[in-house]
């Protein structure tokens, strides 16, 4: 099982065939994104250690090791940073 960890606060356990934006946001995480398809560059953050796939080759720039988590994979444990998101509050 590959690990996520993000912001050195959280760490997610990836979830096959689900790009990383689906991944955190079904783990409880409201991440800043807009277009969901690599063209915004909303949800760009940085890529500090690991490898990811892209599902579809994304149109925003991006600077090196930075990665858009709405079209990408996790291939191996990944360490991100810079991600802007919190946490949903949980429903009674």
């Amino acid at each position: 099982m590959l690990k996520i960890h993000i912001n050195q606060v959280v760490t997610l356990t990836n979830q096959v065939n689900k790009s990383l934006l689906e991944v955190m946001e079904d783990q409880g995480m409201v991440i800043e994104s807009h277009c969901r398809n690599g063209d915004c560059g909303t949800c760009r953050c940085t890529l500090t250690s690991g490898e990811v796939s892209y599902q579809s080759f994304p149109l925003a720039f991006l600077a090196p090791n930075e990665i858009l988590p709405c079209v990408c994979k996790a291939e191996t444990d990944l360490v991100l940073e810079g991600v802007n998101f919190q946490m949903s509050e949980k429903k009674a």
